[in-house]
């Protein structure tokens, strides 16, 4: 099987290597870190992963805040450093690994990060996968053109549309480059993510929607009649444009999460289970958070 690459400043990284190389961008600027702990609005009750701790500029701010920290770090100055200066905190506790390959906590948890550009995806996957997780909110400074991608009333990706059925993911605001070292080639957004209280969809229907958003979403641009066209028949398609109250000709991709609960629904009442599009094998396993 090959190795999956990813692709940093040029650089490749396959899953062997870690992309938190020396080079990453490191928050420097103590105003935008006091904000990024304050809007996460932590407390004692909570339990913080931190995905690319660097020299520790947030992790010490998060200790001060959190019940406990779980700072993850590969470069291997940096944890000395990191050991280093949360020597004092009790409730620190430093993870010497990889980003991609750490366990989530099986407690309920929230996510305060600089995450490393390079895998910025993945690293969403890996947090909004699996639904069933720990996972509770999170303030996450990623590339700002992820950011506008994850947040786009226009979703391009299944898996975009997937996670926005059961987190609502906004962008808080726009970070300039000058606040890091080095500074990147291009603007940052600090982004929200927060679990829905109410979900449209259960949990437990994830695979299943994913196999449908992934049939859908083929052509993001088609319009709805062609995008479903296989799973509902002619008459059931009637029906559905009425309740939604859109026409054939509305791109797929334009549809809100509260439409794709009513498509989803219709779909596991009325259409028969064989006719149900089914996610890809590798992106069921991925999923499930394996």
């Amino acid at each position: 099987m090959a190795k999956k690459v990813y692709k940093c400043r040029g650089k490749k990284l396959s899953c062997g290597e870690s992309p938190n190389f020396s080079g990453q961008h490191l928050m420097y600027n103590k105003k935008l870190i006091r904000e990024i702990v304050y809007q996460a609005n932590i407390d004692i009750k909570d339990t913080v992963l931190e995905l690319g701790a660097g020299k520790g500029a947030l992790t010490t701010a998060l200790s001060q805040k959190a019940g406990k920290v779980l700072a993850v770090e590969n470069d291997s100055t940096f944890v000395e450093i990191l050991k280093r200066k949360t020597a004092q905190n009790s409730n620190t506790k430093i993870i010497h690994q990889d980003i991609m390959k750490i366990h989530l906590p099986n407690e309920k948890f929230v996510v305060i990060s600089n995450i490393p550009y390079a895998i910025t995806t993945p690293i969403m996957k890996m947090l909004l996968n699996n639904p069933a997780s720990g996972f509770q909110k999170g303030i996450i400074v990623m590339e700002k053109g992820a950011a506008k991608r994850f947040t786009s009333k226009f979703i391009k990706n299944s898996y975009v549309l997937a996670w926005r059925m059961w987190f609502d993911i906004s962008i808080v605001r726009e970070i300039s480059k000058d606040n890091f070292s080095p500074p990147p080639k291009v603007d940052s957004a600090m982004v929200r993510i927060t679990r829905k209280k109410e979900a449209p969809i259960s949990h437990k229907h994830y695979i299943t929607f994913f196999g449908l958003a992934e049939y859908a979403l083929k052509k993001p641009q088609a319009p709805f009649d062609f995008a479903l066209r296989g799973i509902f028949t002619p008459l059931q398609m009637k029906h559905l444009r009425k309740n939604l109250k859109i026409n054939n000709e509305k791109p797929i991709g334009t549809l809100n999460e509260n439409q794709w609960a009513v498509i989803f629904k219709t779909m596991t009442q009325h259409v028969m289970r064989h006719n149900w599009p089914r996610a890809k094998k590798g992106k069921r396993k991925r999923a499930k958070g394996k």
